[in-house]
């Protein structure tokens, strides 16, 4: 399997997104596309699809955190412009998780690495995140493997 689909999908959406004339979509691909490029750069690497998700999912973080801040502050405007640039990045992310799956996904992790306590919670999260990376919120899905190994 090629693992460079997602990033050959990003590059049609950006052509497909210049020909429509659409300059919001365009900047926002642009931008995920930069911030790969940047990335690869920084590491000399290239990058395969596992971590242009997280790239993706990085991105997806800081336009939450700023959305929240521009409601806070009042101005609806840029939070709407945060809200399409979530909605663009997403997209590109697999199908989510449901809670029972991902509940589903952590106790077998749990029981596989006969996880006990909060000193588990590393490997325990390592093998989860694989699994679960940009199908779910990691935040959350932490917050739920410290709930099942502080019981």
């Amino acid at each position: 399997m090629n693992s460079n689909l997602l990033r050959q999908r990003i590059q049609d959406d950006m052509k497909a997104a210049m020909r429509a004339k659409d300059s919001e979509r365009l900047g926002v691909i642009r931008l995920l596309l930069a911030a790969i490029k940047q990335r690869e750069i920084d590491e000399r690497i290239s990058l395969q699809d596992p971590e242009i998700l997280t790239v993706i999912e990085k991105m997806i973080k800081q336009r939450r955190e700023a959305y929240t801040q521009f409601k806070a502050g009042n101005r609806q405007d840029l939070a709407d412009k945060e809200a399409f640039e979530i909605e663009v990045l997403q997209k590109y992310l697999p199908k989510p998780l449901n809670e029972a799956e991902i509940d589903a996904i952590i106790d077998k992790t749990i029981k596989a690495t006969n996880a006990t306590s909060m000193r588990d919670m590393g490997k325990v999260m390592k093998i989860v995140k694989q699994q679960t990376q940009g199908r779910a919120d990691m935040d959350k899905v932490s917050a739920k493997v410290k709930a099942k190994l502080t019981v």
